[in-house]
């Protein structure tokens, strides 16, 4: 479609266009400044995005009806940047596969998409240029760094890594190889979460002095070991983790609350919420100067989910802002009382709250009073798949490139390693090393041969 075509969307005209979506977005919740100025630049991206060649990807790590692995496989083949082709899927789950392959991917026209147990194999396919890849935790710096030398382009499911150093080894072989990887934290390519940030980038609160990320509290519960499913190769979906019996609760969804596969709520909802209290300090290239936290102790018991059920961490940046990631709003608060979402919190007092649900302020001019022409702009994405996508063709970075992963995850692992430890901890961003040696110790962990990271 050109430029000059007067129907960017069916048989709107551009003007009725730029109106229904000002008034889509207002409705939502966006002030009408800046939902006018966000209507004028879609119809603009519509209008002048064009149909690039088509692209032929896989995908690794499927899961259930509800999982991440199928919601991005899907947003990648409804996208309307560009015709995408799936031609592989691979999953150490067989019921999870045969879905995929015989159901999901004909559903949307890939018809001949061949299934893989082993993602080495499903790689080693010349024809395969990009990727989407949704597995464990544990699995993402090792897949995604085989896929990268391998040629493909990837678009890895937040959170970036299981480790600091797992997040340091991607960023070298992107940088090796010249690849395109973007982080799965898509919150980067949400209005509200832009606008929050451009305001406070802007001084609209004043000075940050605090940030308070609200992301839940992780469960508790013991379980008995039992036979693994028909299909599931449970010694493979374990990979670099130490060998156990298995527990239903130890596998798909609520790995996320095992510290050995995930970093529970820190590095679930708080690689989203920690990523845009980031943004929003404008701290992506650095960092905190410290982190300290306290928290439940998990039970301890033999098959108990081990990832700590409450907690509070508190970092500290070297302009004296605190980040405070909880599971639950603090008693403190001031401002906004939603228990999801990030609160930022100026020296005069005044406060900004957004959430997937809403932004808010603690007076709505706040909100409505247009920012100035000059003012700081952040890097613009309305849709993170075709964000990826885009920049597999164009070669740019994505608006959650490696960096972007890996500052964020980072950000999760510090809170996860000073719970781990009980005490407050000194980190170096530029070195990315702690002053404390128990702090060092968790920077990488051990992989169960023969699995282990080549950079």
């Amino acid at each position: 479609m050109s430029s000059s075509s007067p129907t960017p969307r069916g048989n709107l005209s551009r003007r009725g266009f730029i109106e229904r979506s000002t008034l889509a977005m207002a409705a939502a919740g966006l002030p009408l400044w800046f939902s006018r100025q966000e209507a004028h630049a879609l119809v603009q991206e519509v209008s002048g995005q064009g149909k690039p060649d088509g692209l032929t990807m896989g995908a690794i790590g499927i899961g259930s009806p509800q999982s991440r692995g199928r919601a991005i496989y899907n947003d990648a083949r409804k996208n309307k940047l560009m015709p995408v082709r799936y031609v592989a899927a691979c999953d150490v789950d067989a019921r999870h596969l045969k879905r995929a392959i015989e159901t999901d991917l004909p559903k949307n026209g890939d018809m001949n998409a061949k299934g893989y147990s082993d993602f080495r194999e499903l790689l080693d396919r010349k024809d395969i240029e990009a990727l989407t890849i949704a597995p464990p935790d544990q699995w993402h710096a090792l897949i995604a760094i085989d896929a990268l030398k391998k040629g493909k382009d990837v678009y890895l499911e937040k959170p970036l890594t299981l480790t600091i150093g797992e997040a340091i080894a991607l960023e070298k072989v992107v940088a090796k190889t010249g690849r395109v990887l973007a982080t799965g934290s898509q919150q980067r390519s949400d209005r509200r979460f832009r606008l929050a940030c451009e305001l406070v980038r802007n001084g609209r609160i004043g000075k940050v002095t605090r940030v308070e990320c609200r992301i839940g509290a992780n469960p508790k519960g013991t379980f008995q070991p039992s036979a693994p499913p028909e299909g599931l190769d449970w010694d493979f979906w374990l990979g670099p983790c130490p060998k156990v019996d298995y527990v239903t609760e130890r596998c798909h969804y609520q790995y996320r609350w095992w510290y050995e596969y995930s970093g529970g709520k820190l590095t679930d909802w708080g690689a989203h919420h920690l990523d845009i209290a980031q943004w929003g300090l404008g701290t992506d290239d650095t960092g905190p100067i410290s982190v300290q936290a306290i928290g439940e102790a998990p039970s301890g018991a033999a098959n108990s989910y081990n990832c700590h059920p409450t907690f509070r961490v508190e970092y500290t940046y070297a302009n004296g802002a605190k980040v405070i990631a909880s599971d639950t709003t603090l008693p403190d608060t001031v401002g906004d009382k939603d228990t999801n979402g990030i609160l930022f919190v100026g020296d005069t007092g005044k406060w900004i709250f957004v959430s997937r649900g809403k932004i808010s302020a603690s007076d709505p001019k706040l909100l409505e009073e247009p920012l100035k022409e000059d003012s700081i702009k952040l890097e613009v994405s309305n849709n993170h798949m075709e964000n990826f996508l885009g920049c597999v063709k164009s070669r740019k970075k994505p608006i959650c490139h490696v960096g972007v992963g890996a500052s964020s995850v980072i950000i999760c692992h510090l809170g996860v390693i000073a719970l781990q430890t009980g005490k407050k901890l000194d980190w170096d961003p530029a070195k990315r090393v702690f002053a404390q040696e128990e702090g060092n110790a968790l920077i990488s962990r051990p992989m169960r041969a023969p699995w282990k990271l080549e950079v």
